[in-house]
């Protein structure tokens, strides 16, 4: 991996153009050009493509391909004459990775600067695991996942818990993590630039980019595991809120009366609709069996197994009903290891959903994630590549 100081192709100019100057414009325009190369459904354009999807002179593209092909940032393929000529970002000019952290494991993936994955690979950690040991771990899968390929340039990494100035804030999902700076933690293993993330976020960042919410401008993704988070998009962003840690939805009181919750409230929400809930409600009639047994047994028609998806499935509706009301997004999006249970939670999750919400917004679609466990991975992948700064001087 690149150190964080090292320059690489992908660096951008330690000699920053006057603003107004032709090398400023010349840059910008180098910019629009390989915005658009990371965007979009097609990682190849054309150089006619190019000048009518940035809205500069043919010319002008012809000439800012040739030059980001000398520095190695782009390659290009030959086509019906010059403008037709396919154009993509080489894999030679850098890579990034995203590290997806969750209660139980650590998955970690490397990919080229347009957000596609290269390789991943997921590994188990004990629940208590301590952020030094962990971070070592998945700075030694990422080293063997990028081995023979170009440096990695930037690391993008999700943690379940809320996220202020790369501070951990709970310390309930990853006990190990509580109050420790991840963000310099993370730069210090992994020799490079790290954006970090609250994992529900970035989920929302890969459905939005690649799932299910593509094509929508605002969509809420609520990612169902251990703890319950949700990941906001408005106009195409990541809502953070004014310290970051908005999306917080497990921990909307239902009933101030209700069961003692991780976050010392009672009555939250992820007291009702949790993995650890729903095996807990079941402890008695089938002891042992993990969140895959539940499903299995609720699909075979066990009775005790569906009324414990279903009665999470109209907590989770009631949750979801003060989010339309206040955001009015395009559709919410279940993630985490409860969207496995599918229909058997979403079905009821509708219907709670219908009972809570204002007519106007009682009929917001609630569909599983396209990708499900590897959305937060996904969109680690994603926010690196995003943030990535490719033009040169």
């Amino acid at each position: 991996m690149a150190r964080r100081n090292a320059r690489s192709p992908g660096s951008a100019s330690p000699a920053a153009a006057s603003p107004g100057s032709t090398a400023a414009l010349r840059t910008a325009n180098q910019q629009r050009v390989l915005d658009v190369l990371r965007g979009g459904p097609s990682a190849r354009h054309t150089q006619a493509e190019l000048a009518r999807l940035t809205g500069l002179a043919p010319a002008t593209v012809s000439n800012i391909v040739r030059e980001l092909a000398g520095t190695g940032l782009v390659e290009t393929e030959a086509g019906s004459g010059r403008r037709g000529s396919s154009v993509w970002i080489s894999r030679s000019a850098g890579l990034v990775a995203g590290v997806d952290f969750g209660h139980s494991h650590v998955a970690v993936a490397v990919g080229d600067l347009t957000g596609e994955i290269i390789a991943e690979e997921r590994q188990a950690l004990e629940p208590t695991h301590a952020y030094d040991d962990s971070l070592k771990l998945a700075a030694a899968l990422l080293t063997g996942l990028a081995a023979g390929h170009a440096p990695v340039l930037r690391v993008g990494m999700g943690v379940p818990a809320p996220i202020s100035g790369g501070v951990v804030r709970a310390a309930g999902i990853l006990p190990g993590w509580h109050n420790v700076d991840s963000l310099a933690a993370a730069e210090d293993a992994f020799g490079t630039p790290v954006d970090v993330e609250n994992d529900a976020n970035l989920g929302a960042l890969a459905e939005h980019r690649q799932g299910v919410a593509q094509g929508h401008s605002s969509s809420v993704f609520v990612k169902l595991s251990s703890g319950v988070g949700a990941g906001i998009v408005l106009d195409g962003r990541i809502y953070h809120g004014a310290s970051g840690t908005a999306g917080e939805l497990g921990h909307l009181t239902l009933d101030e009366q209700g069961p003692p919750c991780r976050c010392g409230g009672r009555g939250c929400l992820e007291a009702y609709t949790s993995t650890a809930n729903v095996l807990a409600m079941l402890s008695g009639q089938h002891p042992g069996a993990d969140f895959d047994d539940v499903v299995a047994l609720a699909r075979d028609g066990d009775a005790s197994s569906r009324r414990a998806l279903e009665d999470a499935g109209l907590h989770l509706g009631w949750g979801l009903a003060g989010v339309v009301n206040l955001l009015n997004p395009d559709l919410v999006v279940v993630g985490g290891d409860m969207a496995r249970a599918g229909e058997l939670l979403l079905e009821s999750a509708r219907i709670g959903l219908r009972r809570h919400a204002l007519d106007a917004v009682a009929l917001t679609p609630v569909l599983a994630s396209e990708l499900g466990e590897r959305a937060s991975l996904v969109g680690a992948v994603l926010a690196a590549a995003e943030r990535t700064q490719l033009a040169v001087g």
